[in-house]
């Protein structure tokens, strides 16, 4: 039966992650693998000081468990573990470097984007001379791809650099990050069903299962965060979906939260520069909502129902095309 694979892949991703939990936070204490809070956060942030770090390992295993046991391994599987399982490897080294060497900026800026080329130059080698991925943007609704030549290389870096960053700039309260990835992998999911892509299907319900599931522990009040090494991995995952399902322009709509989320940052920075004036009482935009006196439950909620709105509308985009 077709649906079983696609049950199997949520209960491993989930069963993973909620079996592992009870074991692995209590680890991560005894470590003291605790977030450090900045000074420049929201001053209800301090309380969250020392609360374990690193959980993300328990949902990228997840998943990965998962893709390898049910999906078939074909190359586009197999490309897009990789890379999510490179963004998993730069968000730890990250983290490690923050918990254990006590160093509170980790990897250095350009040390991340670094690995993140690595990651790109490898996928666009693969996607090209493996499988055969044109070099084509396709236009929602037009229904059309343009060649634009060497510039899909570069779109491919920006994706994935940008996608991953801007999911990392996202986890910045409780439950924010998991329940947007959600969201974003179940759209995706959809996507891939309809494009006839199974095995990333698979890939995608493994995503949405192990992050939902991980809300168990990250819900307000947080027991663990998922860390670099969570956020960067399912950012470089749903980056990975959009690039092999040929839709970059449906990963923007689909993620749009994240989109908002890293254009609030550049903004910010870009206006305090030029004009020494914040746009914004703080950056990423989910603190300016804090500041503005929002509960941080409220904030969550609302910024899940923004990217259940952003999914729809993508798919409504796929559908009329």
């Amino acid at each position: 039966m077709e649906y079983v694979p696609f049950i199997a892949a949520a209960v491993i991703a989930a069963g993973f992650v909620l079996l592992s939990g009870p074991f692995f936070i209590p680890e991560l204490n005894k470590l003291k693998f605790g977030q450090s809070i900045r000074d420049e956060g929201p001053e209800s942030h301090k309380v969250k000081s020392g609360t374990p770090t690193m959980g993300g390992i328990m949902i990228i295993c997840g998943i990965t468990v998962a893709s390898l046991v049910c999906a078939p391994l074909t190359p586009q599987v197999m490309l897009a573990l990789f890379i999510m399982l490179g963004h998993f490897l730069l968000g730890f080294a990250d983290d490690y470097i923050k918990v254990v060497k006590k160093r509170n900026l980790g990897l250095k800026a350009r040390q991340k984007l670094l690995g993140q080329i690595v990651i790109a130059i490898v996928t666009i080698y693969i996607g090209t001379r493996v499988l055969g991925i044109d070099t084509t943007l396709w236009i929602p609704v037009a229904n059309t791809s343009l060649d634009i030549g060497w510039l899909y290389y570069a779109l491919v870096m920006f994706v994935l650099v940008g996608t991953s960053n801007a999911v990392n700039l996202t986890d910045g309260l409780d439950g924010l990050a998991a329940g947007t990835v959600t969201v974003a992998a179940l759209a995706y999911m959809t996507v891939c069903l309809m494009m006839g892509e199974k095995g990333l299907a698979i890939f995608a319900i493994a995503i949405a299962a192990g992050s939902i599931s991980f809300l168990r522990f990250n819900r307000h009040p947080a027991k663990v965060f998922m860390g670099d090494t969570g956020s960067l991995a399912l950012g470089g995952a749903i980056a990975a979906l959009g690039i092999l399902t040929h839709t970059e322009i449906l990963l923007a709509v689909i993620g749009g939260v994240f989109v908002v989320e890293a254009m609030s940052v550049i903004i910010q920075v870009i206006s305090f520069q030029t004009t020494g004036k914040r746009v914004f009482l703080m950056s990423p935009i989910h603190h300016h909502f804090e500041l503005k006196g929002w509960p941080e439950t409220k904030v969550v909620h609302r910024f899940w129902m923004a990217g259940v709105f952003c999914a729809a509308a993508a798919l409504l985009l796929l559908y009329m095309s």
